[in-house]
């Protein structure tokens, strides 16, 4: 069985620059220490998790993702991570970062199956586009998504984001680059 792990006081409150947003609904904010139970929840959901990087993975390795929002990607600003709150409850994760599959800055977004079908992956992912254009003065951003994933992909359509190649994966599966233009 896996020993749960804590993220250390003093790591977490080195300074954090990732700003806190608010839409509507949502309230995108810097992850706290006491957040690890919630997030390692909603990583380990099969149904947001099959849609994430290369899939579910075991709850040791989410504490350890959890930890390195932390010690790595906060405490060497990296790049932004949401933790995404409605009513005060976490209900999704939220980040936008450089990365090489893309040469350029990719969002990344999940909602618990709880708040699925309320608009509110539209709220989410449109704020983090916002930031990317308004803050980081991005001229362009992407998404990645599995072909498979046609909520997403619609969600993203919706909001100016255009299918621009496609990346055959080692496992055979399909990742489709969208990309928004300011």
């Amino acid at each position: 069985m896996p020993v749960a792990r804590t993220v250390d006081a003093r790591v977490a409150s080195r300074a954090v620059t990732t700003p806190t947003l608010r839409t509507e609904r949502l309230l995108l904010e810097p992850y706290a220490p006491e957040d690890e139970e919630d997030f390692v929840a909603l990583f380990q959901d099969t149904e947001v998790s099959r849609w994430m990087g290369d899939g579910p993975s075991t709850e040791a390795e989410d504490r350890a993702l959890f930890g390195r929002v932390f010690t790595k990607v906060y405490a060497q600003d990296l790049f932004s991570v949401w933790a995404v709150r409605r009513d005060g409850i976490l209900v999704g994760h939220a980040e936008i970062k450089r990365t090489d599959a893309v040469d350029g800055h990719e969002i990344i977004y999940a909602l618990a199956p709880t708040a699925w079908g309320a608009g509110l992956g539209t709220e989410l992912a449109q704020a983090v586009v916002a930031h990317g254009f308004g803050t980081l003065g991005l001229t362009e951003v992407h998404a990645t998504v599995a072909a498979a994933n046609e909520a997403s992909l619609t969600l993203l359509r919706r909001i100016g984001f255009e299918h621009m190649r496609d990346i055959e994966e080692d496992d055979g599966s399909t990742t489709r680059v969208l990309t928004r233009h300011r």
